[in-house]
């Protein structure tokens, strides 16, 4: 059954990875889409796709930083329309540095883009989805945010706290019909590994070698079963993993 057509969603981080893979399957269920992210030929490129493939979806592009509060404000007062879906999905980690070798600018793009900019647009769209007494917040978390491992200080401490931010604001909107959600996916191949290490392409690569990890796609479909549940139910969290994957750290490799 299709519970999303007609409906307005936001995406943020559209460009790549899970975001984009989400905007393309919601298309096919025919929402209305509005897609952000920092990169504003993508967003272009994505939008006419889109609009060619599913012209009975609207698309419409928002290139901006969900790290900047004024431009996060000025997105939210641009939209005429409710918002029925807010699909956090913008997020990132830079290296795998133990505590005592962090790069402070590191450290604070990650709680800025992973946390705050999270927080923002759900302090922004929250009011209007209480007011109407409906709407879903879809967080996209990690395992990281369930398992703390190594060289991951601080995107696990990102992602601890977008679980915390997820079940906060479930309470928080406890008594309304406003729906609030989390993903965690485990390894997906996308251009996270690419970002992580700061365009070192091998090591990005080496990431995912001898075992067959999870696409965008997957995940995405993930989002999709999410948000076209029934208006009574409300998945709290999903944590995914490639079969071959067995917790942050344990990874069954052929080669």
């Amino acid at each position: 059954m299709n519970r999303l057509s007609g409906k307005n969603i936001i995406i943020t981080g559209a460009t790549s990875g899970i975001g984009k893979a989400a905007a393309y399957q919601l298309g096919e269920f025919g929402a209305n889409l509005f897609l952000t992210g920092r990169r504003e030929e993508r967003l272009v490129e994505i939008k006419n796709e889109l609009e060619n493939k599913y012209p009975d979806s609207e698309i419409y592009t928002f290139p901006f930083d969900v790290t900047d509060r004024v431009a996060c404000q000025d997105f939210v007062k641009s939209i005429d329309s409710d918002i029925d879906v807010l699909i956090n999905n913008a997020g990132l980690a830079l290296g795998k540095d133990a505590v005592y070798e962090l790069d402070q600018e590191d450290v604070d793009q990650m709680f800025a883009v992973n946390v705050q900019g999270l927080l923002s647009l759900t302090r922004l769209i929250s009011p209007q989805m209480k007011a109407r007494n409906a709407g879903h917040i879809i967080n996209i978390g990690s395992v990281a945010g369930h398992e703390s491992y190594a060289g991951g200080v601080v995107y696990c401490a990102t992602k601890h706290a977008v679980k915390a931010i997820t079940e906060s604001t479930k309470k928080d909107l406890h008594g309304t019909g406003v729906r609030v959600s989390m993903v965690s996916p485990g390894m997906v191949e996308t251009e996270f590994s690419n970002v992580r290490f700061k365009g070192d392409d091998e090591k990005a690569e080496s990431v995912y070698k001898g075992f067959r990890a999870l696409t965008a796609e997957d995940i995405a479909e993930i989002i999709v079963f999410i948000a076209n549940r029934p208006e009574h139910v409300n998945i709290m969290d999903t944590i995914i993993y490639p079969v071959s994957q067995s917790s942050s750290t344990m990874v069954y490799r052929d080669e």
